[in-house]
């Protein structure tokens, strides 16, 4: 019963840390995005046109910061977070968005 309880919590704050690294990852994109003047909401659905939205991305959004307060973050730390966690499809939405950007804002 003991071992139970503990393969529980450990289960548990397994996924409390995925979660926190997943939120991590949704902001380094979301802050990215308005670093350079893009809506972080519309490239997600560019990446992903079959999901009506994305919870985690509406509430991690709200911790973004101006695009003068914000430090800058390289297009291969971007790509990079989100390769890691799979998500592939975003990866090359931000690649073909950054493309379009002017090269000082890249």
């Amino acid at each position: 019963m003991v071992e139970d309880n503990r393969g529980k919590q450990l289960e548990d704050a397994i996924i409390e840390n995925y979660k926190q690294e997943e939120d991590m990852m949704i902001l380094v994109f979301a802050q990215w995005c308005i670093n350079h003047g893009l809506e972080p909401e519309e490239l997600y659905r560019a990446a992903y046109p079959q999901q009506d939205s994305n919870e985690s991305l509406q509430r991690v959004s709200k911790l973004t910061v101006s695009r003068e307060e914000a430090g800058d973050i390289p297009l291969d730390t971007v790509l990079g977070v989100l390769s890691m966690f799979g998500n592939e499809d975003l990866a090359m939405v931000v690649s073909e968005a950054a493309a379009l950007l002017p090269q000082k804002r890249k």
